[in-house]
C-alpha cells in the first residue's frame, strides 16, 4: 500500500484479532473500552443529581450484560434470514451484530433492578446516563472497522474505507472503497454527547427528557446512516427494517422531549425536592437533614 493510497482512503486492519500475549478480539476490546468510558462519565454525573458515584458500577453490572443480550436478540430478530441454516452463529457476538435499540431496552430493564433496590429516582438516573451512552457507542463502533463490516455504498471520497475482497458484500466484489458508516456513526454520537451536555447545563428539560433527547438524536442519525448501508438486512415494503423502527422511535422520542420543555414556572417547580412517595437516594436524603 503506497503513501498516496493512504491519503486517498482509510485502510482497514488486516485482522480483527489483537495479539497481546494472548489473542483477543478487537471488537470486544472496543466494546469494553466504550463501557468503561460510559461508566466513568455516568459516575461523575450522578452526584449532580444527589446520588452516589458508587451506583454507577452497580447499575452497570446489571445493565451491561442485559444490554448485550438485548442488542444481540434485536439483531437476530430483525435480520433472522441471515441466520437460517446456521442458527448457532446467533451466539457469535464477536463477529459483530448488535442492535442498539434492543440493548437500550434490556439494559434499562437490567439497571432498573438496581435502581429500585436502592430507591433511586429512575428518571434522574436515566438523565445522568444519557450522555454516557452515545460515548460508549462512539467508541464501540470502531469494532466494526476492525471486523471490516457494516460499511456503506461504494465511495471514492478521501475518507472512504478500504475493504478486503473477502469482506465485501455480494455484488460489490469489484469495488475497493466504501462509505465508512462506522466513522459517521462514531462522529454523530460524539456530537450527540456534546449536545446532551449543553442542553443539560441549560436546564430546559424536565426529568427524563434528556434521555428522550438521546434516543431521538441517535435514532435520527441512524436514519441517514442506515440509508447508506449495503449489508444484507431484512426489509419491509422495500426498506430496511431498521429504517422503519428508527423512524417510529425518533417520532415518539421527539414527542416525549417536546412535552418536557420547561416554562418559567416549571424551572422552579422542577428544582423542588421529590414527593414523599418518590424514591430518593441516600446522599440526597442526607443532604436535606
Amino acid at each position: 500500500m503506497t503513501f498516496v493510497t493512504l491519503l486517498a482512503s482509510i485502510p482497514s486492519p488486516s485482522s480483527g484479532v489483537l495479539d497481546v500475549g494472548i489473542e483477543v478480539r478487537a471488537y470486544g476490546v472496543m466494546i469494553g473500552l466504550g463501557v468503561l468510558a460510559a461508566v466513568w462519565v455516568f459516575a461523575k454525573r450522578l452526584p449532580e443529581r444527589g446520588m452516589s458515584e458508587e451506583h454507577a458500577a452497580n447499575i452497570a453490572m446489571w445493565a451491561v450484560p442485559a444490554g448485550l443480550i438485548g442488542a444481540r436478540l434485536y439483531h437476530v430478530i430483525t435480520d433472522w434470514r441471515s441466520f437460517q441454516g446456521r442458527w448457532n452463529e446467533a451466539f457469535y457476538i464477536w463477529q459483530g451484530g448488535l442492535g442498539i435499540l434492543g440493548g437500550i431496552a434490556l439494559g434499562v430493564a437490567g439497571g432498573y433492578v438496581v435502581m429500585r433496590r436502592n430507591e433511586l429516582r429512575v428518571l434522574d438516573v436515566l438523565d445522568a446516563a444519557a450522555p454516557a451512552l452515545p460515548l460508549a457507542q462512539a467508541i464501540g463502533r470502531w469494532g466494526n472497522w476492525w471486523n471490516q463490516e457494516l460499511y456503506g455504498k461504494p465511495s471514492d471520497l478521501p475518507w472512504a474505507v478500504e475493504i478486503d475482497e473477502q469482506h465485501r458484500v455480494a455484488g460489490y466484489e469489484g469495488e475497493e472503497t466504501f462509505h465508512p458508516t462506522f466513522l459517521y456513526e462514531s462522529l454523530w454520537n460524539l456530537a450527540l454527547v456534546g449536545l446532551l451536555l449543553w442542553v443539560d447545563r441549560r436546564k430546559v428539560l424536565k426529568r427524563g427528557r434528556l434521555f428522550g433527547l438521546y434516543v431521538a438524536g441517535y435514532s435520527i442519525g441512524r436514519l441517514w446512516i442506515e440509508a447508506l448501508r449495503i449489508d444484507t438486512a431484512s426489509k419491509v415494503a422495500g426498506l430496511r427494517v431498521n429504517l422503519w423502527v428508527f423512524g417510529v422511535v425518533a417520532l415518539l422520542a421527539i414527542g416525549y422531549v417536546l412535552t418536557g420543555l420547561k416554562r418559567a414556572d416549571d424551572a422552579v417547580e422542577d428544582d423542588q425536592p421529590a414527593d414523599d412517595d418518590e424514591p430518593v437516594d441516600e446522599v440526597e436524603a442526607a443532604s436535606s437533614e
